[in-house]
């Protein structure tokens, strides 16, 4: 996992600068595969109730800033829910 705590870095730090393909790697690792919708966005499944997906897109080989923001904040959410869990 420590390619993908570097990244996780990379995206709290400067969420402007995170390439999609780092983005893909840490969506697919923590939400599985995408539900590839045949545009250029990927669309990643979530495990709470409500708004139950993580939509990414591909801006020239960047991603969105505020996309990397929904992302981060959607991997707090399931930290702290799974560690309630155990």
């Amino acid at each position: 996992m420590g390619k993908i705590e570097g990244i996780l870095l990379q995206m709290k730090h400067n969420a402007a600068d995170v390439r999609f393909t780092d983005l893909c790697k840490v969506c697919d690792f923590y939400f599985d595969k995408s539900r590839i919708t045949g545009s250029s966005h990927r669309i990643y499944k979530t495990p709470w109730y409500g708004d139950p997906r993580v939509n990414i897109q591909n801006n020239k080989g960047k991603a969105k800033a505020y996309q990397v923001k929904q992302v981060l904040k959607a991997i707090a959410r399931l930290e702290l829910n799974h560690g309630a869990e155990e």
